[in-house]
């Protein structure tokens, strides 16, 4: 993995600059780049933040692609504004939708590269799955995501084009008054949100604008492998919910699992975890803890994580994931038995652990199974593979919990 000297990042090559017939997509442009885009084409001065805000509402709150359907907007500077500009969603290859009502995105971006996003309903919520990387440089080893490599960072309009995505394809700007179904966000699809920092940054800024889509950062949760030099920078500048991804409680087995662990270990983790801005009982830090059968599932690791998070005074909750295989893993599920057992002991140290209900392995969308189709498969391809994975996991004790 290369890291530039000053703060851990991952080297990304440069994104190619394909032309989109002359005009700019401003799908992800922020405020002041709107403003000052509309101000560049010959809007009157006097008019420009008044235009800026009637093409923000129209785009974020209303999700409109069309200038023709910006009504508010006079005829001669909705002709203006489609001289020059595009509002235009990236591509969706496949839709995927699970009998238990999650939905799979494959989409394809402007440059032929793919990610994934994943919407999943549940009872009292609708949570969207986003990608912050095509590809990911983490490497951990029971992550379908983690076996490709790293091709670039999205743009801050790639990353809230996935939320425009899924509110078009379950109808949310067309029935505004039913209610939202996409409620929460986590950024816990493919790649690692802090080693995109500043798109990921702007594209949730965007999102919860409260002149546009609207959601409180209170409802988004951004997801680590514990990037330590920029967890409390995002608790700063991005201020949303924590989850980190924890999966052992030792270093030598996070290090044999998760690779980074070798560059910020478990007291560095941890400390970067204490020192979260805004983290108390009412907003707690999230633990991800796939349970791998023989590997990090003993009533000792379970005793170890409680200990630990006593040890640094952590508000914290932990979210048991059974394991989710994917074609070639080397791991197996824990027996349900024993990830009960696990999260009653954790529980009886005055930690929440709830179990979370594997949702969508039928399309190969449950956690750690995102993984884009670089070489195109055929659906009778994916369907085998999906089968093959439910077949291999016993799934009828699971209990329903949410994501975060």
């Amino acid at each position: 993995m290369q890291i530039t000297p000053d703060g851990g990042v991952p080297i990304v090559s440069p994104r190619a600059v394909i032309p989109e017939e002359g005009l700019k997509n401003i799908l992800g442009l922020d405020r002041t780049e709107l403003r000052d885009a509309i101000a560049a084409i010959g809007v009157a001065e006097k008019q420009v933040k008044m235009r800026t805000s009637q093409v923000w509402h129209w785009v974020y709150h209303r999700g409109v692609s069309s200038f023709d359907d910006m009504l508010n907007v006079s005829k001669e500077v909705r002709a203006k504004l489609a001289e020059h500009f595009i509002i235009r969603r990236p591509e969706v290859v496949e839709a995927q939708y699970s009998e238990d009502g999650t939905r799979k995105y494959l989409i394809r971006f402007h440059d032929g590269n793919e990610a994934e996003a994943v919407y999943i309903p549940e009872e009292d919520r609708g949570t969207l799955c986003v990608s912050s990387q095509i590809g990911c440089t983490l490497n951990c080893k029971f992550c379908h995501t983690g076996t490709m490599k790293l091709v670039r960072n999205l743009t801050a309009g790639e990353i809230v084009a996935q939320l425009m995505i899924a509110r078009d394809d379950l109808g949310e700007w067309e029935n505004p008054t039913h209610g939202r179904r996409v409620t929460n966000i986590v950024m816990m699809g493919m790649g690692e949100p802090l080693y995109n920092f500043d798109n990921v940054k702007k594209g949730l800024e965007i999102i919860m604008d409260e002149e546009g889509i609207q959601l409180s950062r209170r409802r988004i949760t951004l997801s680590t492998s514990g990037v330590v030099p920029h967890m409390e920078r995002a608790g700063k500048e991005i201020g949303v919910n924590l989850a980190v991804s924890l999966h052992a409680v030792n270093d030598a087995v996070r290090t044999d699992i998760m690779p980074i662990n070798k560059k910020y270990n478990l007291h560095e983790v941890l400390n970067a975890c204490a020192n979260y801005p805004g983290a108390h009982n009412a907003r707690r830090i999230t633990f991800e803890y796939a349970m791998l059968k023989g590997v990090n599932d003993s009533d000792k690791d379970a005793r170890d994580l409680v200990k630990l998070i006593r040890r640094y005074k952590l508000a914290a909750k932990v979210n048991l994931i059974p394991f989710n295989p994917w074609p070639g893993s080397n791991y197996e599920c824990s027996e349900w038995d024993q990830i009960q057992r696990f999260s009653d002991i954790v529980y009886e140290g005055g930690i929440s652990a709830p179990i979370r209900r594997p949702r969508g392995r039928d399309i190969m969308a449950a956690c750690g199974q995102l993984k884009s189709a670089s070489e195109k498969k055929s659906k009778a391809d994916i369907l085998r593979e999906a089968a093959a994975v439910t077949a291999a996991t016993t799934d009828g004790h699971h209990t329903s919990t949410g994501l975060t």
